[in-house]
């Protein structure tokens, strides 16, 4: 099958590449491993909620319906993107799991579990979601109760009166430990104490501050800021302060090593804990790139822009800052697709 630009990958970045595709003339098809609409949002946990407000929380085109001050659920932000699909009639095939990605003469090969396609161009949007990352400590294999990352929590039910740690210093560990903390004995475990957002402050605010910052380092002038922290803040949105008024939103400096039946700290102490739940973060989902020889120490791939620099055929969309300023965002990722497209089409004119 032929194309003139494949996708790969039908999350927030695919979806927002084609949307500026679509504009372009060039025949083009996201190739998506789930089984529904959603990306990364389908694993997320029940109760999660975003951080910035439905019109801070958008794709190009379309603001995701709600209030401008009420945070969107999990289900919300589900059927936005599921509608986003429908109201632009983008041309998404799932489940397909791409293999690998091959150069073929002058264009490149995409190699599915569903047949191959030959493409122009293709753009990689695959995310970090399936790639969790957990931190080596010593003894982690002998610790005998339950260990998961906070891709795979869901909810309370498992933790109902256990001893629970949460390790991680962002909005993820904040709010799960919130919501576990109301059923368990919770003891949260951070690199260096959390940085927490007045009140007032979201995910649109610290956006628009960012957005300032990064413009003003683009033009070589310093910007001052009254918002203190950035994009990794923690911001308080209602589960969050309701911990804090329940005096739990404290954190301790990490653990030495974990034991059978706990966690041991340098100096000398020693915790006893049923289950740890890690929200450490994630690493770019990028083996399918692997047979380009583009993949580099620290799972990125050199960039230009959004372009490789060793595989010109090749973009990439939605990693996080080496592929554009709040890429990984639901509001950030249509610049880059917009200028990843842009190029695209100049490419291939």
């Amino acid at each position: 099958m032929q194309r003139d630009v494949v996708i790969i990958g039908g999350g927030q970045a695919g979806l927002a590449t084609g949307y500026y595709l679509r504009r372009t003339g060039l025949s083009f098809e996201i190739l998506d491993a789930e089984r529904g609409p959603g990306g990364a949002w389908r694993h997320t946990w029940d109760s999660l909620h975003l951080f910035s407000p439905a019109r801070w929380s958008s794709l190009p085109g379309w603001i995701m319906p709600g209030g401008p001050d009420t945070y969107p659920t999990r289900d919300e932000a589900l059927s936005y993107i599921a509608e986003y699909e429908k109201r632009y009639h983008l041309p998404v095939r799932r489940p397909t799991r791409v293999h690998r990605v091959a150069r073929a003469y002058d264009q490149l090969l995409v190699a599915t579990d569903s047949g191959d396609w030959s493409a122009r161009a293709v753009v990689s949007a695959t995310g970090s979601w399936s790639r969790p990352y957990i931190p080596a400590y010593a003894g982690q294999e002998l610790f005998q109760g339950k260990q998961l990352h906070s891709a795979h929590y869901r909810n309370i039910g498992p933790f109902a009166g256990k001893r629970v740690m949460i390790v991680g210093g962002g909005n993820s560990a904040a709010q799960i430990l919130a919501e576990v903390s109301q059923v368990a004995e919770t003891l949260w475990v951070t690199r260096r104490e959390p940085t927490f957002l007045p009140d007032h402050v979201d995910g649109r605010d610290l956006f628009d501050a960012a957005t300032r910052r990064y413009l003003a380092e683009q033009e070589g002038r310093h910007e001052s800021e009254e918002i203190e922290g950035g994009l990794g803040s923690i911001v308080m949105v209602p589960p969050v302060r309701e911990a804090r008024e329940r005096g739990v939103l404290h954190s301790i400096r990490p653990f030495k090593r974990l034991t059978r039946h706990g966690a041991l700290w340098p100096d000398g102490s020693e915790r006893e804990i049923d289950a740890i739940i890690w929200c450490t973060g994630f690493r770019p989902a990028l083996n399918h790139l692997v047979d380009l020889g583009v993949v580099e120490a620290g799972d990125v791939v050199e960039v230009e822009g959004t372009r490789s620099v060793y595989e010109p055929l090749l973009w990439l969309v939605g990693y996080g800052e080496w592929t554009g300023f709040a890429a990984a965002t639901l509001i950030g990722v249509g610049r880059s697709a917009r200028e990843t497209v842009k190029e695209i089409a100049e490419t291939l004119a």
